[in-house]
């Protein structure tokens, strides 16, 4: 009985292993938030070739990520960026986002958005 006992324990240490190489993990974004997070709202957006948004802000703080293509992002004070597939971002609340271009004139720019609310703010506000 013992063997039987000591061959299934051996296995599932084979199988915990096996499924353990099979995870990896990558740090796309840390970040801290000075906000407590009541609600989220994520919304898949997609920009056309050439596409560009108008300087604006959130009135809560903002991770994305993009799908597919390629964004030039700049916040106000910072150096201007181009994020590639894969890539994370984060806009800060009220703080004016001078550009969020699609980078592409051939392809969509695809990204996913996350809204991390306090209450029931706005997503976006346009400056211009």
């Amino acid at each position: 009985m013992k063997p039987l006992i000591i061959t299934v324990l051996m296995m599932n240490c084979f199988a915990v292993t096996a499924q353990q190489k099979a995870i990896s993990r990558k740090e796309l974004l840390k970040t801290a938030l000075d906000q407590k997070v009541k609600s989220t709202e994520i919304q898949e957006i997609t920009m056309a070739a050439g596409q560009g948004a108008p300087e604006h802000l959130h009135p809560c703080p903002v991770l994305g990520i993009i799908n597919s293509g390629e964004a030039v992002f700049q916040i106000e004070g910072k150096e201007k960026v181009v994020l590639h597939e894969g890539d994370a971002f984060y806009e800060p609340k009220n703080v004016k986002i001078l550009h969020f271009d699609n980078a592409s004139a051939e392809k969509p720019l695809v990204f996913t958005a996350i809204y991390l609310k306090e209450g029931n703010e706005e997503n976006i506000k346009f400056i211009k």
